[in-house]
């Protein structure tokens, strides 16, 4: 595969190609653009050639195509009738690209970060849906209408769906067996892999086929010879003065008409927004999918208009259809669209009798199969399956385009995205949330990223609806900007209203021009009041609280520079937890505790030796805690250890090298009796880890009923009701937890899972 940043060895084949194949597209589409927009033939065949070269050389895209658009050609139209000549229009494009290069400069080029991906998606959909319909009577013969022209309505007072209807009682049977054959060739060579995988392109073959086919219909006579209107049709000048004088020259005159500058404003706007889109469209249908820089195209685009303006040309834009063939033909750097402008400029004046030879429905053929890639079915079931308001901008784009023309379905499909947008924001422009935190409920509100005037009313309802006397936190640390009104609603509620209410109002991530400084009015971590006054059965709730916020990921927010200076001088915890020392077993995480709210004993295998039971006595009977929990996990490697060494004549020391392993091994080993008996077969892998599971459970009961057998202040501390013993699982692969026992309180023996 070549390389994806620019020209290489393996690259100059594709680009030779794809920019053949686009400039038998192309040329026909100049002229039909061309003679839809009121303009000589040469124009189009100008701007084609200035766009592949001029542009092309100085665009910073690989795929894109510039040349005369089809989207233009009823506001070029337009405007030439109201400048009343061709040469004064071309003042005009001079202007235009003047102004598109100062917009490039000015880096005028991030709007395009603007399109929402529903409406650049539809207008993919929409030019593939419009090629569909547009090449079909060209298919066939029926070439009434310019081959460039993609509006809804026709110059021929025809629409797409008329034409489409008469062309059944208005066909050329020549043209028709071309493009129909051209079609079955096409997908032939797209399916049949010693042609898929061969060097000669399928549309240069076509072409080819066209052409024969075109010549041996001449021999056949009526009805099947091809008219030259299905054919291409080339300006031919007898020489090159003929040829120069097809040209059109620019009436410098017109520069101090105040219209000139308005249709050149009207222009360099409608083709760098067109030329913007383009670019976004044709950078997702680019295999490779590099970014184009937008800044870059305008100036290039700039440049090229100028050099239009000067020479005769039309303005010219990227263009969706021709870069959408460049990507389907393989072309892969800026050579391909250079090399389809380097032909249009030697091929028009050399060989234009053979380049009229080219039946239009060849070049049909060619273009269909591009539109059916274009509006894919995967396509239409993505956005579907990405809920409606991804799928119904889509949708209004592509039904706004087909029935309108380009510019227009455009803004309709922006209208209607942006609609979807505002009412995403006006429907959840915050996310409310309650935490229950050791203080109390706080009520959590999260501001969305943009908080506009709209949002306003639905920020109010949600403080509003804090409970007198309650707590809120307003949580500004995923946003970049707030509206002046919304703030003064936050001003007013923290300063008056809220007070008036009772309501603790604590703010978090405003930024520093809000004037607003980070404060936390509810209490967010064991103090002595709230030692002393919750029970040991709170604090297993509260313990099942944290571990189902951990679980579902709605962890609460702390402020850890608070919480540090509020525990400086003294702690309180609720809890003393006695883990394994497992990575995965972290019980501040698990339970979604705070600092200062637990007290943490963490051996290999939670066994209890003289060093564990008096930490675990300091931390109830002088720090206060409420609770003790011995907590084993499943996927144990102490536990496994143990398991393993069972029927072993080894010790751990001499199995592992571990000097002091011996002392929790055997401790673990004293709860595998009843799980693992012995077996003269070596268990699986599967079994092995079944058997450890079981017996960390066991030895998880077993070190519970051992605390009390071997403390007696723990002992009495349970017998006075002042704390409580519990046992749990951890299931270190689904994050949940299984408590086994609750010795000391009123549900004693009851299992429960959480």
């Amino acid at each position: 595969m070549s390389s994806t940043s620019g020209l290489s060895p393996g690259t100059i084949l594709p680009d030779v190609k794809s920019g053949l194949v686009v400039f038998f597209v192309a040329l026909p589409l100049c002229l039909g653009i061309a003679l839809a927009s009121g303009a000589p033939l040469m124009s189009g065949l100008v701007a084609g050639i200035v766009g592949g070269i001029v542009v092309g050389l100085f665009s910073g895209s690989h795929t894109s195509v510039s040349g005369p658009a089809a989207g233009l050609s009823a506001v070029v139209a337009a405007q030439i009738l109201s400048l009343g000549s061709f040469s004064a229009f071309l003042m005009a494009v001079i202007i235009a690209g003047t102004i598109q290069i100062a917009l490039g400069l000015a880096k005028g080029g991030f709007i395009s970060e603007f399109f929402p991906s529903s409406v650049i998606k539809g207008l993919l959909a929409a030019i593939g849906v419009i090629i569909i319909f547009k090449q079909i009577p060209h298919l066939v013969g029926h070439d009434s209408d310019p081959e460039g022209d993609l509006s809804f309505s026709q110059p021929d007072l025809e629409t797409t769906f008329s034409e489409l209807f008469r062309m059944f009682g208005d066909y050329q049977l020549g043209a028709a067996v071309v493009g129909l054959l051209s079609v079955a060739l096409l997908v032939l060579w797209d399916n049949w892999k010693p042609l898929k995988t061969s060097l000669f392109p399928a549309p240069v073959a076509v072409v080819l086929f066209g052409i024969g086919g075109g010549l041996w219909f001449e021999h056949l006579g009526e009805p099947w010879i091809i008219k030259p209107s299905h054919l291409v049709q080339v300006p031919v000048a007898g020489d090159l003065a003929e040829l120069f004088g097809l040209l059109a020259r620019p009436d410098f005159s017109q520069w101090m008409n105040p219209a000139v500058y308005t249709a050149g404003m009207t222009l360099a706007i409608v083709a760098s927004l067109e030329t913007l889109l383009n670019l976004k469209a044709v950078d997702r249908v680019d295999p490779h999918q590099r970014m184009s820089p937008p800044n870059q195209e305008l100036c290039a685009q700039g440049l090229g208009n100028v050099v239009c303006g000067l020479i005769g040309g039309l303005p010219i834009t990227s263009v969706i259809i021709r870069s959408s063939v460049n990507v389907n033909a393989g072309g892969q750097t800026k050579l391909a669209t250079i090399l389809h402008g380097t032909l249009l400029l030697v091929s028009v004046p050399l060989i234009p009798t053979w380049l009229n030879t080219i039946p239009l429905s060849c070049l049909a053929a060619i273009l269909l199969m591009t539109g059916i890639k274009l509006a894919s079915p995967a396509l239409i079931k993505q956005l579907w399956s990405e809920g409606r308001y991804q799928f119904i901008p889509f949708a209004a784009t592509v039904t706004a385009i087909v029935f309108t023309d380009l510019l227009i379905g455009i803004v309709i499909g922006l209208i209607v995205a942006i609609g979807f947008i505002l009412n995403s924001n006006m429907r959840r422009p915050v996310h409310r949330l309650v935490e229950k935190h050791l203080g109390g409920d706080v009520v959590h509100i999260e501001l969305a990223n943009q908080v506009s005037f709209l949002n306003r009313a639905a920020l109010a309802k949600a403080l509003n609806d804090v409970p007198r006397n309650g707590r809120v936190l307003l949580d500004a640390r995923s946003t970049d900007y707030i509206d002046p009104d919304v703030l003064d609603l936050i001003r007013d509620f923290k300063d008056q209203a809220g007070p008036a209410h009772g309501v603790e109002v604590s703010l978090v991530g405003f930024r520093s021009e809000y004037h607003f400084e980070d404060q936390i009015h509810y209490v967010d971590y064991s103090t002595r009041e709230l030692q002393q006054a919750i029970t040991p059965q709170q604090v297993l709730q509260t313990l099942k609280d944290g571990h189902e916020r951990a679980r579902t990921g709605r962890r609460l927010t702390r402020d850890f520079s608070r919480q540090v200076q509020a525990t400086a001088a003294a702690q309180h915890p609720l809890a003393v937890a006695l883990s394994c020392i497992d990575s995965r077993t972290p019980v501040e995480l698990i339970f979604d505790l705070g600092m200062g709210d637990i007290f943490s004993i963490r051996v290999a295998g939670n066994i209890t030796s003289r060093e564990v039971l008096a930490s675990a006595e300091y931390g109830c009977a002088v720090a206060g805690a409420k609770l003790m929990i011995v907590i084993g996990h499943t996927r144990c490697g102490a536990v496994s250890a143990a398991v393993k060494l069972l029927d072993s004549p080894m010790t751990a020391a001499d199995a592992t090298g571990c000097q002091h392993l011996d002392a929790i091994v055997s401790e673990i080993q004293r709860a595998a009796a009843g799980v693992a008996g012995p077996s003269a077969v070596e268990p699986s892998t599967s079994d092995l880890g079944a058997i450890a599971d079981g017996v960390a459970r066991e030895n998880v009961l077993r070190v519970v009923k051992a605390v009390r057998q071997q403390s007696q202040t723990l002992d009495n501390l349970v017998r006075e009701r002042r704390i409580a013993i519990v046992g749990a699982m951890y299931d270190i692969s689904t994050g949940g937890i299984e408590f086994l026992v609750e010795d000391g309180l009123d549900e004693m023996g009851i299992q429960e899972t959480a």
